[in-house]
C-alpha cells in the first residue's frame, strides 16, 4: 500500500496535467460534438497509458460512451464515471489558486475519472496483479438522467460482482455514499389558445397561467418529513406580450426516500388535470433512477473502504444524500454499489465548482486498494 500511495504523491503533477486536459475539453450533455471531442481525450490518455483504447459506443443524440476493459478474471469490477458536464460551453473556465483547482465538470465528476485511469495505471506500472476483470465505463449523459446509458450500465451490472462509482464524496466530510434518493424527471406541454391580448382577451385560454396554478400545486407536494421533494427547474412559453400565449412546458424533477412514494407521485403527476377549460396537459418523461437503499452488502463494502482508508491515514465516514447517480442503477440490481470514490472539493453544479489538490494521492490510493482487495 505505501508503494501505492508513493507512486501517486510522485505522480501528482501529471495527474493534475490529465485533469486539466479533460476539464479543458469542455462537455454539456446536450452537445455532442463536444461531448464525443471530450471522449477523444480519454480515448487518448487510455492508449498513451494501456497502450489500447476503450470500445467505443456510438450514439445518435448524445456522445459516445466508452468501455474500457482492464485486467483478466471470472469475476468482474465495474467502475462507473461519466465526462459530460451541466455547464454550458464558455460558463467557466479552468484555473488555479492555490490548493483549489476550479473548473466546469472538475469535480463532478472529470477528476474523478482520471483519477480511476491512475489508479489502474498505478497496477499496470507497479506490476500489481488484481483479483478481477475490470470494466470501466465512461458515459456521456448522466447529468440528463441517462438516456441512452441506462442499458448499458445496467447491462454491465448483471455480469459484475460490484460496482464503484466515482461521484465526489460528501462536501465538508468528504463521506462515501451508501444511500441515495430516488429521481423522477417529467416535462409537462400545456396547449391553450391563443388570441390579441387588447382586443379579444376573453377568447384566449392562457397556457402560461394554467402553468402557473400547475407549478403551484406541484411544488404543494414536497414533503421534507418525508424526504420528498418536487422542484419546478424550467418555464418556457409564450413569445409576445400583446398575444396571449397557447403554448408553456414546465420541467420537473422529482426526489424521494422510498420506491412507494416515487411511484405515487408518478401516478399524480401523469393524472394532472387542467385548471382552465380548454386547456390540453401532455405529460412526457417519468421515474429515472430508483432509490439506492443502504444494505447489507453495500455496508460490508464501505466497512472494507474504511479500513482500507484508515491505513492511509484517513478516517472514513458514510451518508445518504439527496442527489442521484448510476449508483441508483447498479444498486437496484443487487449489486453491491459504493459512491462518492472520486475527487474532493466543493461546488457541484455551482459557479465555484472546484476539487482540492492535496487530496488526489489520497483518495486515488483509496480507488486502487479497494479495487485490490475486492
Amino acid at each position: 500500500m505505501d508503494q501505492i500511495k508513493e507512486y501517486l504523491v510522485r505522480h501528482q503533477e501529471q495527474i493534475k496535467k490529465d485533469i486539466q486536459y479533460l476539464v479543458e475539453a469542455e462537455s454539456p450533455s446536450n452537445e455532442k460534438r463536444l461531448t464525443d471531442a471530450c471522449g477523444r481525450r480519454i480515448q487518448q490518455l487510455l492508449d498513451r497509458y494501456f497502450g489500447y483504447k476503450a470500445k467505443e459506443i456510438k450514439e445518435e443524440k448524445y456522445g459516445n460512451h466508452l468501455r474500457f476493459e482492464y485486467g483478466k478474471g471470472k469475476e468482474t469490477i465495474l467502475l462507473l464515471s461519466h465526462f459530460d458536464t451541466v455547464w454550458n460551453k464558455g460558463s467557466l473556465s479552468y484555473r488555479v489558486d492555490g490548493n483549489k483547482i476550479y473548473g466546469p465538470g472538475i469535480l463532478d465528476m472529470k477528476a474523478g475519472l482520471i483519477q480511476a485511469i491512475w489508479a489502474l495505471k498505478v497496477c499496470e506500472d507497479l506490476r500489481i496483479p488484481l483479483n478481477k476483470k475490470i470494466v470501466f465505463l465512461c458515459t456521456s449523459d448522466e447529468e440528463v438522467g441517462s438516456p441512452s446509458s441506462k442499458h448499458l450500465i445496467e447491462k454491465e451490472a448483471k455480469g459484475s460482482e460490484y460496482a464503484l462509482v466515482l461521484e465526489p464524496p460528501v462536501v465538508g466530510t468528504g463521506a462515501l455514499k451508501t444511500g441515495r434518493k430516488g429521481s423522477s424527471r417529467y416535462f409537462i406541454d400545456i396547449k391553450g389558445k391563443a388570441s390579441h391580448a387588447g382586443n379579444n382577451h376573453k377568447e384566449g385560454i392562457s397556457a402560461i397561467k394554467e402553468a402557473a396554478e400547475q407549478i403551484v400545486f406541484l411544488e404543494s407536494l414536497t414533503d421534507y418529513k418525508k424526504g420528498t421533494t418536487i422542484n419546478v427547474g424550467s418555464v418556457k412559453g409564450g413569445g409576445k406580450l400583446n398575444v396571449v400565449p397557447d403554448s408553456a412546458t414546465i420541467g420537473v424533477n422529482v426526489r424521494v426516500r422510498t420506491i412507494d412514494e416515487q411511484k405515487r407521485l408518478d401516478n399524480i403527476i401523469k393524472s394532472l388535470a387542467p385548471h382552465q377549460e380548454g386547456i390540453t396537459i401532455k405529460v412526457r418523461g417519468g421515474m429515472n433512477r430508483p432509490p439506492m437503499n443502504r444494505n447489507k452488502e453495500s455496508i460490508k463494502l464501505f466497512r472494507l473502504a474504511k479500513r482500507l482508508a484508515k491505513d492511509l491515514g484517513m478516517d472514513l465516514e458514510e451518508a445518504y444524500v439527496g442527489g442521484g447517480s448510476d449508483g441508483n442503477l447498479t444498486a437496484n440490481m443487487g449489486v453491491p454499489t459504493l459512491d462518492g470514490l472520486g475527487a474532493v472539493g466543493r461546488g457541484i453544479h455551482a459557479k465555484n465548482e472546484h476539487i482540492l489538490a492535496s487530496e488526489i494521492p489520497n483518495r486515488t490510493a483509496l480507488l486502487c486498494t479497494l479495487i485490490l482487495n475486492l
